[in-house]
């Protein structure tokens, strides 16, 4: 580490330090982030291609400090000048670490230069482990490119080094660990801002608009499904297999130990006829800023018949498209393909965060997290929208966080689907299902809930009995 660059984070320690003494008066206490605890790491790259095709930027992450560093907490920034209306995709082509434990976002910069008006982030899920002091990462043999595959160019990009063609640290690329900026230089008036994370009590907040429900229900034709504000769809039209149907009796309910749960079975036998899609969403579109927060199972296997369909399971937010490429769209995904899609050879979870899209032809400006990995199993999803970013965890562990150009200007509804992309992943005839279950929905209005105070409050829900509340006013 530079003397330039430790000078500048001792000094945004001590800052953060004299802000959690003076700054709280009577409010709830908020921690420190891990890297006021002293934790230190460097970055070194190397490049591994100077040609026109795709970025391949190499890095370690070192950890020069004394403590371990969770490496969940760390998030490094390589920077770049976009190429005029281009998208673009992120790799990893191969990782010490394992590349399902690696994720890659890209961002765009609040003040953009010469040489760097975006960012591809870089960051790890828990399954990445802790990195002991003295330990790095190994390869993370990472790459972008334009989504269309068309030419780039990299000369002008600010963290890209044409001679660094073996590791070295490089101060280009920028580090944070638990939002702490600890090494590098960003571009000119885009330095990172430390964060503080609200760990805080982990008992839910005392009042707040709010919507819960446990999905206590006799089946799809129970009133009190209407009367709780959900509809079950029974509507034609896309997403999905064409000439599929919505089919409501699709959507079944069951007790599974002492949890009520819905589950959503989606069917085929290889024709859009014979193809059942299944969803559940609120009528209204009342749901803005909050938290969101959900209890999924996903599947990797079909119920009964052969696997291999292109599946995918949700649960999301989102309002109308009025036009195409209308700025007040929104929608917020969790979307887990067991079988992969959308170019994925296998299964894949995303995260994205919706601006806007036009149907035909097809043009999209999102930004998402995807992790390459099966999630087959139960798993807490939780998504936060504040004035400034949109947070997304699995298991209590951050997976994405998106950057404020994507914020909901409408609000919108709460949804959770099953469907399939097309029927080109299983060509058979022979019938199969796949089954997403979920055990509960909750939103909290204009409250930010860390993962562990969205379980209180569901904790709390249960042990008063109560199976459902709706106090969130309308839009």
């Amino acid at each position: 580490m530079s003397d330039q660059t430790r000078t500048r984070t001792v000094r945004l320690r001590a800052a953060l330090a004299v802000a959690a003494v003076t700054g709280l008066g009577a409010t709830a206490l908020t921690a420190l982030p891990a890297a006021a605890a002293g934790e230190a790491v460097t970055v070194q790259y190397r490049q591994s291609a100077t040609g026109s095709d795709q970025v391949e930027p190499w890095l370690k992450v070192v950890n020069t400090g004394t403590t371990g560093v969770p490496l969940s907490q760390v998030k490094v920034r390589y920077y770049f000048k976009a190429d005029a209306g281009a998208s673009y995709t992120y790799a990893c082509s191969w990782a010490v670490k394992g590349c399902a434990h690696i994720t890659g976002t890209f961002g765009t910069l609040a003040n953009p230069t010469a040489t760097a008006d975006r960012y591809l982030e870089v960051g790890f899920t828990a399954g990445a482990g802790t990195l002991a002091p003295g330990a790095d990462t190994g390869d993370m043999q990472l790459r972008f490119h334009r989504s269309n595959w068309q030419p780039l160019n990299q000369s002008d990009d600010y963290s890209f080094g044409p001679a660094q063609t073996a590791y070295a640290n490089w101060t280009k690329v920028t580090a944070t660990v638990g939002g702490v900026p600890v090494w590098g230089t960003a571009p000119a008036g885009n330095e990172p801002t430390p964060t503080l994370t609200p760990t805080g009590p982990t008992t839910p907040p005392p009042t707040g608009a709010a919507l819960f429900d446990d999905f206590d229900y006799t089946g799809h034709t129970d009133p009190a499904i209407g009367a709780h504000g959900w509809s079950v769809r029974s509507n034609a039209g896309g997403p999905g297999v064409p000439g599929a149907t919505w089919a409501p009796e699709n959507v079944t309910f069951a007790k599974e130990g002492t949890n009520s749960i819905m589950n959503l079975r989606t069917s085929t036998a290889g024709t859009g006829e014979s193809t059942r899609h299944t969803e559940v969403l609120t009528k209204a579109t009342k749901f803005k800023n909050g938290t969101y927060a959900a209890r999924v199972r996903f599947s990797d296997a079909p119920v009964s018949g052969p696997d291999g369909d292109r599946v995918v399971q949700t649960f999301f937010t989102i309002n109308d498209l009025k036009a195409p490429m209308a700025d007040d769209y929104a929608e917020y995904d969790f979307e887990y393909l067991p079988n992969g899609g959308w170019g994925e050879p296998a299964n894949i979870l995303y995260t994205t965060s919706w601006e806007t899209y036009r149907p035909d032809p097809w043009e999209a400006v999102n930004q998402h997290s995807e992790v390459r990995a099966s999630y087959a199993g139960w798993h807490d999803l939780v998504l936060t929208v504040d004035g400034d970013s949109i947070v997304y965890y699995v298991d209590g562990q951050e997976f994405g966080r998106h950057d404020a150009r994507y914020l909901p200007e409408r609000p919108m509804s709460i949804n959770f689907n099953q469907w399939l992309i097309d029927l080109a992943g299983q060509t058979s005839t022979t019938p199969r299902s796949y089954d997403q279950k979920v055990d509960y929905v909750l939103h909290v209005k204009d409250q930010v809930l860390t993962p562990a105070q969205v379980a209180a409050k569901v904790a709390a829900y249960r042990s008063a009995g109560t199976a459902f509340e709706d106090t969130v006013p309308a839009s």
